[in-house]
């Protein structure tokens, strides 16, 4: 079942909260009489306040939340949280609800106030959270498929959607704000789910939007360059990660030590660690090998202390996605879930995962022609996975498309144009989200990169639609088309419009019109 907007998850039957709880807890001063009023839900949009809410106004940079506190009253909020300059901008707006007044930014105290308004505290499901630059969503599904196998009803947060046992919702941030997580997880706790796996950006550590969550364990897996328009370096970058592995956040963690950012996390983190290597030599508790690997799966062995053993395989080709499975394996294993519990409910260690957009096969399996995998990927270090990947069981060619990021990290876009033809054979450059940037400009960049590797074959063609369909065109039986970016989303963001968009339909029209798809 696919419902609509990830902002609006919410517990159906709310159990109040008396205001007054809120406001002694908290410490919060109030301007006006909190007498006999509860709060039954908390929010940061005023277009999404619902009736009994607690509306939080906060500072932006553009503007003050509680410049829109009386369109929240009008939907029915019964009271505005916010700063001292807000409360003063609350009631120029003549908002005569109480308002609570925070003394500190509201954004430190959020967390916790969602988790006493959604009474999320009490929650005692399984929480594992993953952090890394590359692979949490991959890794999130696959802990939700192996608690599924265990015996377990998941659910999950990750970049392309939110699920609830059977409900998917659309995603809006990879880690949603505070006050969304703790509705979702009192939504989670409504129906039953009694495991949960939560893809955490840097972005969520540093802006309070895990707070009130305490994980059983979280896991980091990997580190490379990404985010540098919003931290400055990879050191700061790095800290952010570095912070979720502290009591305030979990209990355990579970580390990939075969980089050097991995053994800082295993050494600086402020809780027990469990250390996973997957290359020979490298001293670790668990150990993965790689068994077998084509362009359907990968099968692998896991071994770890005290005997723990696994053999199994995921139907999505490459090493990283073995070590992912190996993450998850390990995480659930440190949350108190034996591994043989999660084994009696596969098929022969098969891990039948589908993951939205991440290595996507659109072409059919067994087919004679091409096999063309569209991905989200849109990292230097990501393109690298995926490219090592294929050049241990790509049969031909590999023809590699992709483009960048408009109005984000400009300093790895050589690195990802590079990147992609050392690896690749051929390499299409076309338009991604240009934004608010020209495209072209954002095209040369890339290019540039792209013919520094003095390796691949490089075409240049902005419209990605007819880039698609040129991909197709140069492939012949038993190449390999990787369409990099847009993975599962439906848009493109060009000069502030939003266009409809979707990469796998794409390539399912020009396979079609190939006679490449039924």
């Amino acid at each position: 079942m696919s419902t609509g907007d990830a902002r609006s998850i919410r517990p159906q039957h709310p159990d109040p909260v008396p205001l007054g709880a809120i406001i002694d807890r908290f410490e919060l001063d109030v301007a006006g009489d909190p007498a006999g009023l509860a709060v039954s839900g908390i929010t940061l949009d005023s277009r999404d306040v619902r009736p009994g809410d607690l509306y939080v106004g906060m500072p932006g940079a553009k503007r003050h939340g509680a410049d829109f506190a009386a369109q929240a009253v009008a939907l029915g909020a019964v009271a505005i949280l916010t700063d001292a300059e807000g409360s003063d901008r609350a009631r120029a707006a003549g908002v005569s609800e109480p308002v609570l007044i925070s003394r500190q930014h509201p954004r430190e105290i959020l967390g916790d106030v969602s988790a006493a308004v959604f009474r999320t505290e009490e929650y005692a499901a399984k929480k594992l959270g993953v952090t890394g630059t590359n692979g949490k969503t991959s890794v999130v599904y696959l802990i939700a498929e192996l608690m599924r196998a265990a015996g377990l009803t998941p659910g999950l947060s990750s970049t392309a959607e939110r699920r609830i046992g059977d409900e998917v919702i659309v995603s809006n941030l990879t880690s949603p704000e505070a006050s969304e997580l703790h509705g979702l997880l009192a939504r989670m706790a409504e129906v039953g789910v009694d495991g949960v796996a939560l893809e955490v950006s840097a972005q969520a550590v540093v802006r309070h939007r895990l707070d009130g969550v305490h994980f059983d364990v979280v896991a980091f897996n990997n580190f490379s360059q990404d985010h540098l328009d919003e931290f400055g370096d990879l050191e700061t970058y790095f800290a952010a990660k570095l912070a979720l592995f502290a009591p305030e956040h979990a209990a355990r963690g579970v580390v990939v030590v075969d980089s050097p950012w991995g053994q800082r996390i295993a050494r600086e983190s402020r809780i027990p660690v469990t250390r996973l290597a997957t290359e020979y030599g490298q001293d670790a508790d668990w150990h993965l090998a790689v068994t077998r690997q084509n362009l359907d799966g990968v099968s692998f062995v896991l071994q770890g202390p005290g005997g723990a053993h696994f053999r199994g395989s995921v139907p999505v080709f490459g090493r990283f996605m073995a070590e992912n499975a190996a993450l998850a394996l390990i995480m659930l294993h440190e949350a108190g879930i034996p591994i043989s519990q999660v084994e009696a409910g596969l098929d022969r260690g098969r891990i039948p995962v589908f993951i939205p957009g991440r290595l996507e096969e659109i072409t059919e399996r067994g087919s004679d022609g091409p096999r063309f995998f569209v991905d989200y990927g849109h990292t230097p270090g990501a393109f690298e996975a995926m490219l090592d990947a294929l050049g241990e069981v790509a049969p031909g060619k590999i023809i590699f498309m992709f483009g960048a990021d408009g109005d984000r990290d400009q300093t790895k876009r050589e690195g990802m144009g590079r990147i992609a033809a050392a690896g690749a054979d051929t390499v299409i450059i076309c338009d991604y989200h240009p934004r608010s940037e020209p495209p072209e400009a954002i095209r040369a960049q890339l290019l540039a990169g792209a013919r520094s590797a003095r390796h691949a074959r490089v075409i240049e063609e902005g419209d990605p639609r007819t880039a698609v369909r040129l991909a197709v065109s140069l492939a012949e039986p038993g190449d390999v088309i990787l369409y990099a970016g847009p993975g599962h989303e439906d848009h493109q963001e060009v000069a502030g419009t939003f266009i409809p968009y979707s990469a796998r339909d794409e390539v399912r029209g020009a396979l079609r019109e190939a006679g490449l798809l039924s």
